[in-house]
């Protein structure tokens, strides 16, 4: 089964009503302190900021929302401060970027590099993040067996949650 994006957690993909969203919040930024202090790397206010509302919710957040969003609280923040935020982001390994949705989500995985597998709700929006090696490594396998060089490698499954399913 797949795990939760709520990082340390062994809860099924998707979150109920008894998710602590505020805890996974900040335990997700909490990592993200002691990755960026381990690696020696500068987690600056913004980069902070933009990660939460990342993490606001479980759902994929586009740049430009995120700019909007900051926009309300921030003086003058512009598109590239943004997008070099997510830049450092994702190459932290600190959040995914869905490409079927043109948008970003927290990563809830290991610091090490991972091939990201989405469950992605086509109803509410809501996206969880999969860990499932053996898919990453069937994947791999076929695009070797085709001669392929393979550079990086994301899965994305479009559906409905079991919220969505049940209603």
């Amino acid at each position: 089964m797949a795990k939760s994006q709520d990082p340390g957690a062994g809860l099924t993909a998707f979150h109920g009503a008894r998710h602590a969203h505020t805890r996974c919040v900040g335990r997700a930024l909490t990592r993200a302190e002691a990755l960026c202090r381990r690696r020696g790397a500068r987690l600056t206010y913004m980069r902070r900021r933009v990660l939460e509302l990342i993490w606001d919710s479980h759902k994929a957040v586009k740049a430009y929302d995120l700019l909007d969003r900051l926009s309300e609280s921030e003086k003058s923040v512009r598109p590239p401060t943004v997008y070099r935020a997510l830049e450092f982001l994702m190459a932290h390994g600190l959040v995914h970027r869905v490409d079927s949705l043109n948008a970003f989500v927290g990563c809830s995985g290991s610091d090490e590099q991972h091939n990201a597998q989405f469950l992605i709700c086509q109803e509410c929006g809501e996206v969880s993040e999969m860990d499932g090696a053996a898919i990453g490594k069937a994947v791999a396998r076929q695009a070797a067996e085709a001669g392929f060089n393979l550079r990086r490698q994301t899965v994305e499954l479009h559906g409905e949650c079991p919220a969505c399913a049940t209603r």
